[in-house]
């Protein structure tokens, strides 16, 4: 019990200082406009991997489907947002649209989510595109395919800090409690699960709903950051990008999704001075870090600060 409390407030003490060097260097002048905006949006990336990575990663679901409940989440904080320019509207805008991703999530990870591998990411893209199709046919709510504009800069890098927070401390949490230990039994064998009495179905729709969840609130960030909302910047070619996160940090790894949001941020933050070789550029480290490192930069290794707590232990006892 009392390593778990030390171990709780030096992880507080690291967001503290984090949070407090951050402020420090905006203040300054260190970090201008630019790397702000680089920085939020390396976050919205890091809450979507996460997402993701707990229904790729931890439950062995593939899925294509990301973008669908981002762009709810987006559309939702637009919508509301945009009538009513308030912290509290946009709060409860995300509300709600985490809320309609979670029960959209639900109604079609009821059906689908019984199919695997191959079948389950066409049923997923699928979904993501009904999604997409329905908002550019929303008429005048969702403005159809030119979208909604004009939308009130609420995302601040403070914002996106505190979700990024807590969206990572909600996943583990979810992770260590006995629903997330069925999940990784799921991963590993779904027929010994089920053996032994786990509901996988009921398992994976709940890593489903909860990844949906998340997406929607990277979702409604974005909107609040980039202050417009368009269908066609959510194809599954979103979907795809998060994916890119989540396989190259690590899949089965919070920290690697976290690791690696913040290292394709930078590398594509120094790769916008030579625009006409960037993407060649990043696609070749992708494509050597597959080859050389397979399980992505950090496999399923996480960071613990209660491994040190241990090995103190252990020398203090020789």
């Amino acid at each position: 019990m009392k390593e778990n409390l030390k171990v709780n407030i030096l992880w507080l003490l690291l967001l503290l200082a984090d949070y407090s060097l951050i402020s420090v260097l905006v203040s300054v002048g260190v970090l201008n406009l630019f790397y702000v905006q680089i920085l939020q949006q390396i976050g919205i990336n890091i809450i979507l991997a996460v997402g993701l990575n707990l229904i790729v990663g931890f439950s062995g679901q593939f899925s294509l489907g990301h973008a669908g409940f981002m762009a709810i989440g987006a559309y939702a904080a637009a919508i509301i947002g945009s009538k009513s320019p308030t912290y509290g509207a946009f709060f409860g805008a995300m509300l709600v649209g985490a809320l309609l991703s979670g029960a959209v999530a639900l109604l079609v990870g009821i059906p689908t989510l019984r199919l695997k591998g191959d079948y389950l990411a066409v049923a997923t893209l699928g979904v993501s595109e009904i999604i997409r199709i329905f908002i550019i046919n929303g008429g005048s709510l969702t403005n159809g395919a030119a979208g909604i504009l004009g939308i009130p800069n609420f995302t601040t890098w403070q914002m996106v800090y505190f979700f990024v927070v807590i969206t990572t401390i909600a996943t583990l949490n979810f992770l260590r409690s006995p629903i997330g230990r069925s999940t990784l039994s799921v991963r590993e064998d779904e027929i010994a699960a089920e053996s032994v009495g786990v509901n996988t179905t009921k398992i994976k729709i709940i890593a489903f709903v909860f990844g949906a969840i998340t997406a929607s609130i990277a979702g409604s960030l974005q909107a609040g950051f980039i202050g417009s909302v368009v269908p066609k910047d959510y194809t599954f070619i979103n979907s795809i990008n998060v994916l890119i996160i989540v396989v190259f940090g690590g899949l089965g790894s919070i920290t690697g999704a976290i690791v690696s949001a913040i290292v394709l941020g930078i590398l594509n933050m120094l790769l916008q001075d030579v625009a006409s070789v960037r993407m060649i550029i990043y696609a070749l480290a992708l494509v050597l870090v597959m080859i050389f490192r397979p399980g992505g930069l950090l496999g399923t290794w996480e960071l613990s600060l209660s491994r040190f707590f241990k090995k103190s232990k252990k020398e203090e006892q020789n």
